[in-house]
C-alpha cells in the first residue's frame, strides 16, 4: 500500500473511501494491540482499511474488518487476516468518544492506520454518513474547482 514517511510518521495504510462516503467531525488517534506477525506484516505495508470501523463494548474501543494479511515467514505463528482488534485509549476519551456515538448517525471509521515513533496506531474518524446528493455536490465542486485551475494555468502560460 501507499508507504510515506512524514514527521516520524511512516503511514501502512489510508481509507480513502471513508473521506468520499462520511463527514468526519473529529479525528482520534489510538494504539494497537497487536501481535508479532502482524506488526511484521504492517511494517511490510500490507493492511488494506477498506470497510473497517470501531465499535465501543464495554468500556473498550475493538477494531473490525481490518485485512492484516499474514506474514509470508510466519508459518504456524500466523494470525487471521480478519481477526478483531483491541485499540488502545485513554480511558477519558472512550468515554467521551461513547457518548458521542450513542448519538443518531454517528459511527466511528478507521481512516488511516501508520506507525509513530516505532508504534503501529490508527486514526479514527467520528463520522456521519453522507447522502447521494452530498457526494454528487462533493464531485460537482471538486470538478469546477479543477477546471478552474486548469484555466489559471493555461492563461499563465499565454503570458
Amino acid at each position: 500500500m501507499a508507504e510515506a514517511t512524514q514527521n516520524g510518521i511512516k503511514i501502512v495504510a489510508e481509507n480513502r473511501k471513508a473521506w468520499h462516503d462520511f463527514f468526519i467531525d473529529e479525528t482520534f488517534e489510538a494504539g494497537l494491540a497487536l501481535t508479532g506477525t502482524e506488526v511484521k506484516s504492517l511494517r511490510a505495508g500490507k493492511a488494506n482499511l477498506r470497510d473497517s470501523y470501531a465499535v465501543i463494548e464495554k468500556n473498550e474501543v475493538f477494531l473490525y474488518n481490518v485485512h492484516i494479511s499474514p506474514y509470508e515467514q510466519g508459518n504456524r505463528f500466523n494470525h487471521d487476516p480478519l481477526r478483531t482488534r483491541k485499540l488502545l485509549m485513554h480511558r477519558s476519551e472512550i468515554k467521551r468518544l461513547s457518548s458521542r456515538v450513542r448519538e443518531k448517525g454517528f459511527t466511528l471509521v478507521a481512516l488511516r492506520l501508520y506507525f509513530k515513533r516505532g508504534k503501529a496506531k490508527v486514526e479514527l474518524g467520528l463520522a456521519r454518513g453522507k447522502k447521494l446528493y452530498d457526494k454528487r455536490a462533493q464531485i460537482a465542486e471538486r470538478d469546477a474547482r479543477r477546471d478552474t485551475e486548469r484555466e489559471l494555468r493555461g492563461r499563465d502560460r499565454d503570458r
